[in-house]
């Protein structure tokens, strides 16, 4: 089983435009749809889709419209009664993929509330194959709040492995203290996380995105899946560095195709299958998702025809100051 934790759920609104966004200007849209959304509950969604067995734990007031769309999700939830409601993100998207996300502030959680969400997760995980934290932390939890999730599951028995999907701060402390067998930035998080430049401005992204992923495996972290967009994915691991390009795709929205990169790895994760062919199916997911509409997750029949091929590569490791080793 895969469990999610997504500790900061979002309705997510998305609307499409005929024409780019024009600042400042009124535009009509031509569709619009809602997702229950939130990056852990977008993994469940497409590990559902699958047919592989999931949880997915969300903080949650009973009397939140959301509630209702992610029960039309179909995913087996545990909820962790909360007040307040869950966030509201805004995407607007165009004809040619572009998309711009305005997302929300979500409602604060309590030390009690914390301490629930965390009780509830450690019960969850019991038994289960990876547990995946992923998603912003909302306001009252604290930056190391995934960092003491990890503690806390890995101090009951039958812990499971751990993959976080975070950024900024929060991303800073799981690898600081968490050591997660799997994180999953993409090229922005990655430089954040290790404070310089991102990969993408470099000569070579690829090489770029390998060597610091080296330097954070396996001294810090298990594994690292990086998302570059339309330049696939790279992934390192104590044992190696793979590359793998998407098929060409034509690009509607960009949202949810991180979530669903991650969610394609542990799929194939959870099959026994190894790194190059872990990294071929995220690619895949990802390819898909960026061709659906809104926050629409991908299922297996979605999945690009086209050839994508995991090329290995070499990791040189420098352990560069400001990485815990």
């Amino acid at each position: 089983m895969i469990v999610t934790l997504t500790v900061h759920p979002s309705l997510d609104r998305t609307v499409a435009l005929a024409t780019g966004l024009r600042a400042g200007e009124v535009q009509q849209a031509v569709a619009v749809r809602e997702d229950a959304g939130g990056k852990g509950v977008n993994v469940a969604r497409a590990v559902v889709a699958a047919g592989v067995t999931t949880l997915a734990v969300v903080p949650l007031n009973p009397h939140d419209p959301y509630a209702e769309l992610l029960r039309q999700t179909g995913v087996p939830t545990r909820t962790t009664a909360v007040s307040g409601r869950a966030r509201a993100n805004i995407a607007l998207t165009d004809p040619t993929g572009t998309t711009t996300k305005i997302n929300l502030p979500g409602a604060r959680l309590t030390i009690a509330d914390r301490r629930a969400v965390i009780a509830d997760t450690v019960a969850a995980s019991r038994g289960a194959r990876w547990l995946v934290l992923a998603g912003s932390v909302p306001p009252g939890v604290g930056d190391d709040f995934y960092a003491d999730v990890i503690d806390a599951v890995r101090d009951a028995p039958g812990a499971p492995l751990i993959a976080v999907d975070t950024s900024g701060a929060a991303l800073a402390a799981v690898v600081e203290r968490g050591r997660p067998d799997l994180i999953k930035p993409n090229d922005d998080e990655l430089a954040e996380l290790v404070g310089g430049p991102t990969a993408l401005d470099a000569d070579d992204p690829v090489a770029e995105v390998v060597r610091l992923g080296a330097d954070l495996v396996p001294a810090a972290v298990g594994a690292a899946l990086v998302t570059l967009g339309s330049r696939g994915a790279v992934l390192v691991t104590a044992e190696g560095a793979w590359h793998a390009a998407p098929p060409p795709t034509r690009a509607v929205s960009t949202v949810g195709a991180g979530d669903s990169s991650l969610a394609g790895y542990l799929l194939a994760a959870v099959t026994g299958a190894g790194p190059a062919d872990r990294l071929e199916h995220a690619v895949r997911y990802g390819a898909a998702a960026v061709s659906l509409p809104g926050t629409q997750i991908p299922t297996p029949a979605d999945l690009p025809a086209g050839e994508v091929r995991a090329t290995a590569l070499v990791a040189e490791r420098h352990n560069p100051a400001g990485v815990a080793p």
